[in-house]
C-alpha cells in the first residue's frame, strides 16, 4: 500500500460555517507535496485537522489506514509535526527536549544518540545542546522543532511554513533533510509561501484559495490545466486566483 495520507470530503472551521470546503487529496509514499495559498486560504485549518487539533464537520482523514476517531495513539504515532511558530518548554534544555520526544515515541538509546549527534552537527547546535529556550533566537527555536521531528523519522511529516526564521544554512539543512526523508520513503506535506523553493523541491502541489482546492498535480500538470506551459508556479498561482484576489 503506497497511500500514506487520505483526505476525503473534508469540511471544517472554527464555527458552524466551514472555512475549508470539500477537500479531497491522497498522498503517496516518498513524495513532497506543497500546499500553496494566501494567508486566510485555509492552509493552517487543513493542517490543524490533520494533526487532530480540530474535528471535521464532515468528511474523513486517515494516515496509513488509521483514523484519529478510531485509535488516536495509532493515528498520531505515524506523523511528526513542525509548526509555523516554535513551541518549547522553557524549563527544558535543547537536549532534554529531544530526550522527551524520544521517550514519547519509544526511540531506543542507541538510535537516539546516533540521530541526535548527527542533527546537532547538521544544524550547528552542538554547543547549544544544554541551553534553555530563553537564550534561543526564533531561528534556533525553529531548529529545535525541526530536529525533534526528524529525530522521530516517521512515515509522514506535516510542516507549516518551515522556512520562517531560518538562516540560509538552516534552510539548506532542512531541504537536505527533506530530500533524504523522501529518498528513505517518507512523505512530506508542506505548507509554504516560498513558491520558488516549492517549485524546485516538491513533486506535486495543492493550490488552495478561499478554502477550496483550485488546482492539484505536478508542475507539468498544473501548467497544462492553466494553459501556461512555460510559467513558474508563482505566475500560475497569481493568474488562477487573480480575479478573486481583486
Amino acid at each position: 500500500m503506497n497511500s500514506v495520507l487520505k483526505v476525503d470530503g473534508l469540511f471544517g472551521g472554527y464555527s458552524k460555517k466551514p472555512v475549508i470546503h470539500d477537500i479531497n487529496f491522497e498522498l503517496q509514499k516518498g513524495e513532497i507535496i506543497g500546499l500553496i495559498g494566501l494567508n486566510g486560504a485555509g492552509k493552517s485549518t487543513i493542517i490543524k485537522h490533520l494533526i487532530g487539533l480540530m474535528e471535521p464537520q464532515k468528511g474523513s482523514i486517515s494516515i496509513l489506514g488509521n483514523k484519529i476517531e478510531e485509535n488516536i495513539e495509532n493515528y498520531r504515532k505515524n506523523f511528526a509535526y513542525i509548526p509555523e511558530m516554535p513551541i518549547l518548554y522553557e524549563e527544558l534544555t535543547l537536549v532534554e527536549h529531544l530526550q522527551f520526544i524520544a521517550m514519547s515515541y519509544g526511540i531506543d538509546e542507541k538510535t537516539f544518540n546516533e540521530r541526535v549527534s548527527w542533527l546537532l552537527k547538521e544544524f550547528k547546535m552542538e554547543k547549544r545542546k544544554d541551553w534553555f529556550p530563553v537564550h534561543f533566537s526564533k531561528g534556533m527555536k525553529q531548529k529545535v522543532m525541526i530536529m525533534s521531528a526528524f529525530l522521530v523519522n516517521p512515515p509522514l511529516y506535516i510542516i507549516d511554513e518551515p522556512f520562517l526564521g531560518l538562516d540560509p544554512l538552516g534552510i539548506h539543512s532542512l531541504l537536505e533533510l527533506l530530500n533524504k526523508a523522501r529518498e528513505d520513503g517518507s512523505t512530506i506535506f508542506m505548507s509554504t509561501h516560498i513558491l520558488a523553493t516549492a517549485e524546485k523541491y516538491c513533486d506535486r502541489f495543492i493550490i488552495l484559495h478561499n478554502g477550496r482546492i483550485k488546482m492539484m498535480g505536478t508542475l507539468k500538470e498544473i501548467r497544462e490545466k492553466a494553459g501556461m506551459a512555460a510559467s513558474s508556479l508563482d505566475e500560475i498561482y497569481l493568474a488562477i486566483t487573480k480575479d478573486e484576489i481583486e
